[in-house]
């Protein structure tokens, strides 16, 4: 049995995607003339493509395992840029930890399996490939599946990179792109941890303060079926305004896109609607911080329906909104209160008011998102439309020594900017921040394929499943603005008689008396565990104690960290507990106390935070 036949059985019942992929034509392929197979030293086939050797022509298989030991730097997953006849990839697997193989040309990974027995090598798990495209959406998904098989729900490593050069230089901006695409995936898990650092404690003083809206305001749960289609019609379109630059161009249409659509519009961006003379049917707000609520300031949208998260800068929440509804809280104090008193109905979180906004405009249940602002770039050095927020506060704040201008250039250079693929052609300057947001988009657009998504006047970020409308694509949708109107009332009313019924306000309000209770007590029960477990910890640090003494403290801490992680609230707590690095000390015994007492300590600070903005609150419901 030849390789080619050996390999292809182990394809066939491991990789069926992959062998349908080696066999369409491709015409990004090499030509055949390119491609050439010669013997090593040591007598293992050797790849060289367009003259260039790609694997070392003594011994390839040494080279392979010597790229893998200088590169296992951590315990993430393996990333191999390059496959060629796949010396580096055998050895990468024998780290067990999964192996994400990214290769441009379907004729090379093809030959590679004509050349060289690669059965056991697939038969390892967690190996996947992915070949060919532009490394986009599947590279995302590759690198999140590998993922979950190291931590499926713990901490997440960053990926080793190993890159065969004479590979990756023979295909530069291709390869550069999948890095890209590796580092913005990589980052997801730091710019969350870094975002609950600096504002985890605002968004658990907005919460304390908000609490009682999870019990007086519904979910977007009773949105869901809005813009579905009825009897022969198809369903309602959405529009989604965010609030890039390209948003200005919608300006002669925006009155034909609000008779069209059920418009959606983020915090940003509402203030363009109400200056043009129309009211969004929607408005997403889910930032804590004071200074975003600012963008709805002299916003009069009382047609409009806010849909905010619970941990919002409070004023926000007494706007004269038409109607306000809720979407699941994204942080554990308040999906406590919700799971036990009124869950809302989750929404996606990217990092962003947009990304959510979109996921909102899905969960509407339409086929169709137009979409505009969406740029997650600086065309033409812009960050924003015309008048927005951002602008004004620049202005204001215009000085001799703080120009509007300085604001600018603060923004686009504190985003670590770089120059990215447009949308129009050619390179446009984007940033880490907004390149993960495309990252979020396109992983979601791949993960919902049945929704069709359209831009409009895009000037940004080339992102894959966003696919470029003109104005005269939009204006053949019909008017359909009375019908959106009496879907929409259909709905409130219907919310309204079963959310507003006396029966259901008070059962509701037994609930969330009940879950606020169980809250502080669970709360003031860690605290006073944390408190104990910091007092042993001192105290044993200040003893010289032999090695029965030792064992009994650590039996009694394992039993106050029980108490703790057997509690209901513990996440609540645990939000704010900061990362405890492990301590150094030639003692081990020592070294546990240390790690025991920062682990205590600041466990006993993040409860006493919570309990203190929940006195309020809880006194209010005894």
């Amino acid at each position: 049995m030849s390789f080619f036949e050996k390999n292809y059985e182990i394809l066939k019942q491991k990789f069926p995607g992959l062998l349908e992929e080696l066999s369409t034509i491709d015409e990004n392929n090499l030509s055949p003339e390119d491609i050439k197979i010669e013997s090593a030293q040591n007598g293992e086939p050797v790849l060289c493509v367009k003259g260039i050797y790609v694997h070392s022509p003594r011994d390839p298989v040494r080279e392979g395992q010597r790229l893998v030991q200088a590169s296992d730097t951590s315990a993430g997953v393996v990333v191999i840029l390059g496959f060629g006849l796949g010396y580096t990839a055998f050895s990468a697997v024998e780290l067990r930890r999964p192996v994400v193989i990214v290769e441009k040309y379907r004729n090379l990974l093809l030959k590679a399996m004509e050349v060289r027995d690669f059965s056991g090598f697939l038969s390892k798990p967690g190996v996947i490939f992915v070949v060919g495209g532009q490394g986009g959406d599947e590279l995302i998904n590759a690198l999140a599946i590998a993922n979950d098989l190291i931590s499926p729900d713990g901490d997440k490593p960053d990926p080793t990179v190993i890159r065969n050069k004479a590979l990756t230089n023979l295909d530069e901006n291709w390869y550069k792109s999948a890095e890209e695409k590796i580092r913005t995936w990589a980052m997801k898990d730091k710019v969350n941890t870094a975002t609950q650092k600096r504002f985890g404690e605002r968004w658990v003083r907005n919460l304390s303060r908000n609490m009682s809206a999870i019990r007086d305001y519904p979910g977007i749960s009773f949105l869901s079926e809005t813009a579905v289609s009825q009897d022969s019609l198809e369903s309602v379109p959405v529009f989604l305004a965010a609030a890039g630059p390209s948003l200005d161009r919608t300006l002669p249409l925006l009155h034909e896109i609000h008779k069209r659509c059920i418009t959606v519009a983020v915090d940003t961006s509402l203030r363009f609607f109400v200056k043009n003379g129309i009211q969004p049917d929607f408005v997403l707000a889910v930032d804590p911080q004071f200074w975003n609520s600012r963008h709805l300031d002299r916003c009069v949208c009382e047609k409009t329906v806010l849909i905010a998260e619970s941990a919002v800068y409070p004023s926000v929440l007494n706007l004269p909104f038409k109607k306000i509804f809720l979407c699941g809280s994204l942080f554990p104090l308040g999906t406590f209160i919700e799971k036990q008193t009124d869950p809302k109905g989750r929404l996606g979180a990217g990092g962003s008011v947009a990304t959510t906004a979109w996921d909102f405009a899905r969960s509407l249940g339409g086929s169709n998102i137009w979409i505009a602002g969406l740029d997650l770039a600086f065309p033409e050095l812009k960050t924003h439309f015309k008048g927005a927020r951002f602008e004004e506060r620049a202005n204001s704040e215009n000085s001799r020594f703080n120009t509007g201008e300085t604001w600018i250039v603060r923004a686009l250079r504190d985003g670590f900017p770089f120059k990215a693929q447009c949308v129009t052609g050619g390179q446009v300057l984007t940033d880490r921040r907004l390149s993960l947001y495309a990252a979020w988009f396109e992983n979601q657009f791949n993960k919902y394929p049945q929704i069709k998504n359209y831009s409009l006047f895009q000037e940004g970020l080339s992102i894959t499943g966003l696919h470029a409308a003109s104005e005269k694509d939009f204006l053949l949708l019909p008017n359909r603005r009375e019908e959106i109107d009496n879907r929409l009332e259909a709905v409130f009313k219907k919310t309204d008689d079963y959310f507003y019924e006396s029966e259901q306000i008070k059962k509701r309000n037994e609930r969330y008396q009940a879950s606020v209770t169980s809250l502080v007590r669970g709360l003031e029960n860690i605290k006073k565990a944390a408190d104990e477990g910091e007092t042993v910890t001192q105290q044993a640090l200040k003893s010289k104690l032999n090695q029965m003494q030792q064992d009994k403290i650590v039996k009694e801490l394992d039993k106050i960290t029980r108490r703790i992680t057997d509690s209901e609230v513990k996440e609540v707590a645990g939000f704010l507990f900061p990362s405890v690095e492990k301590e150094n000390d030639s003692d081990p015994f020592r070294a546990y106390l240390k790690s025991s007492l920062k682990l205590f300590s600041s466990l006993a600070k993040a409860a006493g935070f919570n309990l203190e903005h929940l006195t309020g609150t809880a006194a209010h419901v005894a």
